[in-house]
């Protein structure tokens, strides 16, 4: 791509002007963000906005249309398929509105997957599992299977899982969604706290106001587009600094 240039280092993440249709009918239109390290960055709008979309194209799910977007001055748009396999194998986590767990294993089996598949040893693999369901308040279900657990703690497991592996970014597709007001507010903070705690950097996306409180910042979607102060954001973050 002619005049390809990667975003400033401070960005973590980076969108510029990205374009996305499904059979014609656009669901992103020129939506351009940057996440720094350890930085939480929500992605709001109503049901339907595109929030999905911009996160699967940031996860390297999607191909863009059209734009950019970079990861630590890797090009996630040109890189060939394999290359994006890696980069959300090793570098990306994702967690959705539902657990996916493997229901014949159980919770921390559930948890030290991603690890286990990347060729971590089982035992390395349990004591990271553990660790990090311990931190999420749901160490007292490691042997237990997913339908024993209330689904507040399988969402638990599923972050514990997308943690333990160390991704350099979280992706979180309205993962608390399907949650009551108090069981969302204390994985919300978990999630959060985990974050902030390892520097690992997060796309939230959500509907609810009350989540997006806890994000450094917000990036409002509506309709495909990008609609609250500044839209040039991935190439302009110092303006974005400056007015903060």
């Amino acid at each position: 791509m002619l005049g390809m240039v990667a975003p400033p280092d401070d960005d973590m993440l980076a969108a510029r002007t990205v374009s996305y249709a499904y059979g014609g009918s656009p669901a992103l239109t020129g939506v351009s963000l940057g996440a720094r390290k350890g930085e939480i960055v929500a992605v709001t709008g109503p049901r339907g906005c595109g929030k999905t979309t911009l996160l699967s194209c940031l996860a390297g799910q999607l191909v863009p249309d059209s734009g950019e977007v970079w990861f630590k001055g890797v090009p996630v748009h040109s890189l060939p398929p394999l290359g994006l396999e890696r980069l959300r194998r090793e570098h990306f986590g994702w967690i959705g509105t539902e657990p996916q767990l493997v229901p014949e294993l159980t919770a921390w089996e559930n948890a030290a997957l991603s690890l286990m598949l990347r060729g971590t040893g089982r035992r390395a693999a349990k004591s990271a599992a553990c660790e990090w369901l311990d931190r999420l308040d749901v160490g007292e279900c490691a042997r237990a299977r997913p339908a024993a657990l209330l689904q507040s703690q399988r969402q638990r497991v599923a972050l514990a899982r997308a943690l333990a592996a160390g991704p350099g970014v979280l992706f979180a597709d309205e993962p608390t969604a399907p949650l009551h007001q108090t069981d969302r507010a204390q994985v919300l903070r978990a999630l959060t706290s985990a974050a902030r705690s390892h520097g690992i950097t997060v796309v939230l996306a959500t509907h609810d106001q009350e989540v997006a409180t806890l994000a450094d910042h917000t990036v409002a979607l509506l309709d495909g587009r990008r609609v609250d102060s500044d839209p040039s954001e991935a190439e302009g973050r110092a303006a974005c600094s400056a007015s903060a």
